[in-house]
């Protein structure tokens, strides 16, 4: 998906890369044909990636973060392209002061006060070494935190709340209607300020409430359901 005629994955890689707690940037595609286009993408633009299974994802970040001899992993999906990267470095920053295993803003769902489409998720290599080799339900493999939080016998876990509830923003990029509006956001913000913060966002929906208006019926982490109905079927990888 473009935006201006740039992709959206572009943007995020921008903004992360802006990140002043981020050393290395490696995006984790799949071995797919389709993904061929993101490989192609990377190649053009100098940026790091591997390739790895389509389901199992758990195993795709794991590699992922073997190649760069990452200590701390920080987890961030491609359907959040406008993530704030101060937001990034605050979680970060709580991590690091902390003694946790995991810590994240979007994790677990219930409850959160930040805008789906701002995640953070960041953790240890030893946590995610720890993941890789116990989860074996279908959802902890697709996906890659699940093991964490839903495991917190094991696992020291955090998630970083704000003061006020913001949930009730949606910033992600899963639907035809969330592009829609991603793209009015960046065709009115990016030529000000191409690192527009999640204030920034929050302000222009606001003021502009049919543009907030477009994609505020779908309902938040839908797509977890595939996942979680295999885990009912007992279906271990």
């Amino acid at each position: 998906m473009h935006v201006k005629k740039k992709p959206l994955l572009l943007y995020m890689y921008e903004r992360v890369k802006a990140s002043n707690e981020i050393d290395e940037v490696i995006i984790a595609t799949s071995n797919e044909e389709s993904d061929d286009v993101i490989v192609k993408l990377c190649k053009e633009n100098n940026i790091m990636y591997m390739r790895g299974s389509l389901n199992d994802v758990l195993d795709r970040y794991y590699q992922a973060a073997k190649i760069t001899n990452a200590s701390l992993v920080v987890r961030l999906t491609a359907d959040c392209p406008i993530i704030d990267p101060s937001v990034i470095d605050s979680i970060i920053g709580v991590y690091k002061n902390g003694a946790y295993d995991f810590v994240a803003n979007t994790a677990p769902p219930e409850g959160m006060t930040y805008p789906e489409g701002m995640d953070v998720e960041v953790f240890s290599m030893l946590a995610l070494e720890n993941a890789w080799n116990y989860a074996t339900k279908p959802s902890e493999r697709e996906h890659v935190t699940f093991y964490f939080w839903k495991n917190i016998d094991k696992f020291k876990c955090f998630r970083v709340d704000l003061t006020y509830n913001l949930s009730n923003y949606r910033l992600t990029v899963d639907y035809f209607e969330d592009f829609l509006l991603v793209s009015k956001i960046l065709e009115a913000l990016y030529s000000k300020d191409k690192f527009f913060s999640m204030n920034d966002i929050l302000e222009f929906l606001d003021q502009n409430p049919d543009i907030f208006q477009i994609n505020n019926k779908i309902e938040s982490f839908s797509g977890w359901e595939a996942s979680l109905t295999k885990d009912l079927d007992n279906k271990v990888y």
